[in-house]
């Protein structure tokens, strides 16, 4: 089974977990492709540039001046970064964004009432899959930053939840694929201060209830969204867990089903 994993930037931020999460990463079997978010890194650059970083209900407002500064951070300098780390442990990782080898192409999200700038979101049907499944053919881990294009030679900044469902979903016309989304903590929390109230399986009536009451909330719900889409789109499974667990032979978690 092809596992993509998405590790995120709050993961990418710290150096010791994502040291850790490599060291259990280059030790699954089969075949991985890893995306993975951007972290804090852009931020302190932007600043250090001169250039304002404007969020809005935790998004990033990407102007022209911030989708350069991002493109560096994240296809560069942390997609580098983690490319080389899985070099040092014997494993051929290729790093690339969404714009090589037409991996991974995007639409420039209309501006509503509010305007993201040069936001992506991607089209399926235009998914490099014989991209990736080349690299994954040859032996290579594919390591996918969430900057895509769209086709017309403008670069994207683009949630990497939403790229990892994506690259999860074309490439199951072609594997059988497992979609695993690895962050700090162990899964979806019933209370995101007690570690034993991990719930173990969300499916649609049960993910209804948990949004209505507050318990799902914030950037979680797009992940959640993004792995309902993905089980309903060709993905055999789905498991929200801790960067620890990618090792364990169930890794627990949250399990995602219909």
């Amino acid at each position: 089974m092809l596992k993509v994993i998405k590790i995120g930037g709050n993961v990418v931020d710290n150096r010791e977990v994502l040291e850790s999460f490599l060291d259990d990463l280059v030790k699954l079997e089969g075949p991985c492709v890893l995306v993975h978010g951007g972290g804090k890194v852009a931020t302190e650059i932007s600043k250090a540039l001169g250039i304002e970083t404007k969020m809005i209900d935790g998004r990033r407002v990407t102007d022209e001046r911030t989708l350069d500064v991002v493109t560096m951070v994240y296809a560069g300098l942390v997609n580098k970064k983690i490319a080389a780390s899985l070099q040092g442990r014997g494993m051929n990782a290729f790093g690339l964004c969404g714009a090589d080898g037409g991996a991974i192409t995007s639409g420039r999200r209309s501006a509503g009432a509010i305007d993201y700038g040069f936001v992506g979101d991607p089209i399926l049907e235009l998914t490099g899959v014989s991209t990736l499944s080349m690299l994954i053919e040859r032996g290579y881990m594919p390591v996918i930053a969430p900057i895509t294009h769209d086709g017309k030679g403008t670069l994207l900044n683009t949630n990497a939840d939403t790229v990892a469902r994506t690259v999860a979903v074309a490439l199951s016309s072609v594997y059988e694929v497992e979609l695993i989304y690895c962050f700090e903590m162990a899964g979806v929390m019933a209370h995101i201060d007690d570690p034993a109230s991990l719930i173990s399986h969300i499916d649609p009536a049960h993910y209804a209830e948990l949004r209505a009451d507050g318990t799902v909330s914030g950037g979680m719900i797009p992940k959640i969204d993004n792995a309902f889409d993905a089980v309903r789109n060709g993905v055999k499974s789905v498991v929200i867990c801790g960067c620890d667990a990618i090792c364990k032979e169930n890794c627990g978690g949250t399990r995602i089903t219909l």
